[in-house]
């Protein structure tokens, strides 16, 4: 929200020379965010005045163009030049060449004189051109940097001015003006406008507050004018969309008539260009008490005016000239044509105040503040009168700012009021809040005195009333306030007001008993032992694309995949919730590779959404009442399934290249490493397969299961048309696994296997197996047969060619075995190999090299 100083000024009590950033100061006291100055002067300085054309001479110019050789006079006949410069003539009258057409003599314009300094760093100076020393510069709005107009000069007469020449140009279009930009938040919908901030300024500094609805003489009750009827058969949440609808007619109005200058300041250190008189001043209105109102041409009206849900297929013009189908939950306003206008986001074109518009009927309505969110965000229609609805207007003001837009049209364009007027609706019950006496001190740890808590209340315009037997306040919020519902928030705007700087900073003590979960302290165990494993955690969104969810969320290609389908996705790029973390890790693995990163080892400890039966609920339960437990538990049961997963992209070498060390290229080994790193950590043995998953190489990919069978993962080199789809490095590999599937499977206490002092005794084994037959397989015939003594099995090398039989292969495995209570003789080393080969020999026919 931006904030004119000097229209801030007509409301409170802000000093004379009080700057932007004084204001933002005192305003960051009461909880509001500054975000930035607007101040004119910062890029615009004079000599800049008022002057007026004596003579001009078109003289054409050999490249096609007529340039005007102008007289000036910039201070008033008989007067002399007070301003010295060079380039400054001492007779008052100043010679300028100017290319515009749009003036002529006699015609008042605004002068930057030598000196003078324009937006963008544009210094004016008296130079020769054209066969003339011009001496300054007739200057259009653009150029002043007041608006976007640059097709010809600013003649002042068409702007409804006549000032004196020589007067200072810059304070007659409020250049001197600055304005402070703070950031509401969503809660504080009555921060939107002048009147919300004036108040919230005299909170700050204890001085007083002038509402600018109580200088508005509105009628206290209005009838007999043109007709509304409000038919809401289908509210959202059982909340009409329209709980009060104002109209007022003027007839006569003059809109051709210019907006005055000080209310085109205003506008534009608001945010807001000029358009029109009357929708200028609609604008200002809004503004000023934060209550959007809209003009509609009274002749272009048919019939009585209707507040009503859409029907199916139905469709309205609006201001921006777009053609925009309807939803059946847009609430319009529609009269015997059909919709004129999407209640409280855009007008209807149809409608739509134009110059020959001479009669206007002002409408000030209430409107619902979902029914205008959804309405905005379904047809992306963000709008200054939408972001106020969706807030929360005060109900009480309707009326009071149709009266203000009526004074004004009447007052700037000519208009006359008809005494008749439109008012329906129903006010809704004032929130009536019970505080407990001492809960505000419970909740802030501040003693505050009855003085304290009653005086903020009342400051922000609550009843107040004490309740003598029980000793609590009974407070009835304002009708601005609709953020104020609970005793919660009533706490919360006494400390705000009490002041944040003045409440000590005190630490909680913590309850006995608490502490990190079972589950949270597996997950922390294993994100720092990746982090110490020397890779770097990332966080990815959650939403990919219906493709990415193909790939990843299904081992086999063309299986059965269900994936949770958003209803209002960031793009359609990314319309579902992922079922593996990998897509998003390998994309932020891909923006890294493009932008010079090479060597990357990333990892992601995230939810996946894996839907199975019932989603969501038929209904939504009411705002205002806390759901029973069997609603709750339908809620929940409408969650998807979200397990945690952990995944890791490794790209690229190990380490960087450097004198004397060649870094090694990360393979499917490391990520097989890796996975086996988080079992241990947990304490759960991973049971490692030849795997099959359409996202990994057919042929370098495990699958990781639990000694129960159940598939927790896999690991591996990524499939090669994946990683060319992707502009990722071949061979580049990664893992995933089902993290919360290996919380369950650990053991609540890992117990650290003894540690022998007696001497290991190695032997190796080569063995001759089918093509066919899983190296892991006969890891684990050898382990099975090898009996207590092993302590360990390892393959370290594959060999199919010469001297081996076609259709076979050759293993060999080192084997280590030691005892804890004396140091084994080679024959029992010898005897348990043999046992081991025993085995495998059984199970796969295999034979020692």
């Amino acid at each position: 929200m931006r904030i004119p100083l000097s229209w801030l000024r007509e409301f409170a009590q802000v000093p004379a020379d009080a700057t932007a950033e004084d204001v933002m100061a005192e305003l960051v006291k009461v909880g509001f965010e500054e975000e930035a100055v607007h101040r004119p002067t910062d890029e615009l300085k004079g000599p800049i005045v008022v002057g007026q054309v004596l003579s001009l001479v078109k003289e054409p110019q050999s490249n096609g163009k007529t340039i005007n050789w102008c007289q000036v006079r910039v201070v008033p006949e008989g007067q002399e030049q007070t301003l010295t410069g060079k380039g400054i003539d001492p007779s008052g009258v100043q010679g300028i060449i100017c290319g515009a057409h749009n003036f002529v003599e006699g015609d008042k314009v605004v002068v930057t004189l030598p000196g003078a300094v324009l937006p963008g760093d544009f210094h004016i100076s008296a130079r020769k051109t054209y066969g003339h020393l011009s001496a300054g510069m007739i200057a259009s709005v653009r150029e002043l940097g007041i608006g976007e107009d640059h097709d010809g000069i600013l003649v002042l007469s068409r702007i409804g001015l006549d000032p004196e020449i020589g007067t200072d140009a810059m304070t007659l279009l409020g250049l001197y003006d600055e304005a402070a930009e703070i950031n509401v938040t969503p809660d504080r919908g009555y921060a939107f406008s002048i009147r919300g901030v004036a108040r919230e300024y005299a909170h700050a500094t204890g001085t007083v507050f002038t509402d600018p609805a109580a200088k508005v003489n509105a009628p206290a009750a209005l009838s007999g004018g043109y007709g509304v009827k409000l038919n809401d058969d289908a509210p959202i949440y059982g909340k009409p969309g329209c709980d009060r609808f104002v109209a007022r007619t003027v007839r006569g109005v003059d809109a051709t008539r210019p907006t005055p200058p000080w209310m085109v300041s205003r506008l534009r250190l608001a945010g807001i260009r000029s358009i029109s008189l009357p929708v200028d001043i609609s604008n200002y209105v809004m503004l000023e008490l934060g209550q959007p109102n809209h003009c509609y041409d009274l002749d272009k009206l048919s019939g009585d005016i209707v507040v009503r849900r859409a029907v199916a297929g139905e469709k309205i013009t609006t201001l921006d000239d777009k053609v925009r189908a309807l939803d059946v939950e847009d609430l319009l306003i529609t009269d015997d044509s059909g919709a004129i206008g999407i209640a409280g986001v855009m007008g209807g074109a149809n409608t739509e105040v134009s110059d020959s518009t001479t009669n206007i009927l002002v409408e000030a309505a209430h409107f619902d503040e979902v029914s205008i969110g959804r309405s905005r965000r379904r047809h992306k229609l963000p709008s200054e009168a939408s972001k106020r609805f969706e807030r929360g207007v005060d109900w009480q003001v309707a009326n009071v700012a149709a009266q203000r837009v009526v004074d004004l049209l009447v007052e700037l364009a000519g208009g006359t009021a008809d005494e008749a007027g439109t008012d329906v609706g129903t006010a809704p019950d004032a929130v009536t809040i019970e505080l407990p006496a001492g809960y505000a001190a419970s909740r802030i740890g501040i003693d505050f005195t009855e003085e304290q808590i009653t005086g903020s209340l009342k400051d922000l315009g609550a009843i107040v009333l004490k309740d003598e037997v029980g000793g609590s306040y009974v407070v009835t919020a304002p009708s601005w306030r609709n953020d104020l519902e609970t005793k919660e928030d009533l706490s919360e705007e006494i400390a705000r007001l009490f002041g944040y700087d003045n409440i000590p900073a005190t630490l909680p003590v913590a309850p006995p008993g608490r502490g990190l979960t079972r589950t949270q302290q597996q997950k922390r165990r294993v994100v720092q032992a990746l982090a110490d494993a020397g890779l770097t955690e990332v966080l990815s969104y959650p939403f990919v694309s219906k493709s990415a969810n193909d790939t990843f969320g299904v081992a086999e290609e063309g299986a059965a995949r269900t994936a949770l389908k958003l209803a209002n996705p960031i793009s359609e790029e990314h319309g579902y919730l992922r079922t593996s973390v990998l897509p998003g890790l390998i994309e932020v693995a891909r923006r890294n590779h493009s932008r010079g990163f090479r060597d990357l080892a990333l990892f992601e400890a995230g939810s996946v959404f894996l839907p199975d039966g019932q989603l969501g609920t038929a209904s939504i339960p009411p705002l205002g009442v806390k759901p029973s437990d069997e609603v709750l538990d339908g809620l929940y049961d409408g969650v998807p399934d979200q397990p945690l997963h952990i995944a890791a992209v490794l790209t690229g070498h190990d380490s960087p290249a450097a004198a004397a060390h060649t870094p090694r290229a990360w393979d499917w080994a490391d990520a097989l490493d890796i996975a086996r790193l988080v079992g241990d950590v947990l304490g759960v043995e991973l049971v490692v397969r030849q795997g099959s998953h359409q996202a990994f190489h057919p042929g370098r990919a495990a699958q990781l299961a639990l000694r129960s069978g159940d598939v927790v993962g896999y690991a591996g080199e990524l499939h090669p048309k994946l990683l060319a789809a992707h502009d990722m490095p071949a061979r580049s590999v990664a893992l995933e696994l089902n993290a919360d599937a290996l919380f369950d499977a650990a053991p609540d206490v890992i117990v650290a296997k003894h540690i022998s002092g007696f001497p290991v005794a190695t032997q190796d084994v080569a063995l001759v197996v089918p093509q066919d037959v899983p190296a892991d397989a006969v890891l684990a015939a050898l382990r099975e047969g090898a009996g207590e003594l092993l302590e360990d099995v390892a393959l370290f090398d594959v060999y199919a060619g010469q001297g081996i039989e076609d259709g076979k292969k050759s293993l060999a495995f080192g084997l280590r075995f030691r005892a804890t209570d004396r140091t084994l003789t080679a024959d029992e080393a010898s005897e348990a190999r043999e046992a081991a080969v025993a085995v495998a020999a059984e199970r796969f026919g295999a034979v020692q090299r």
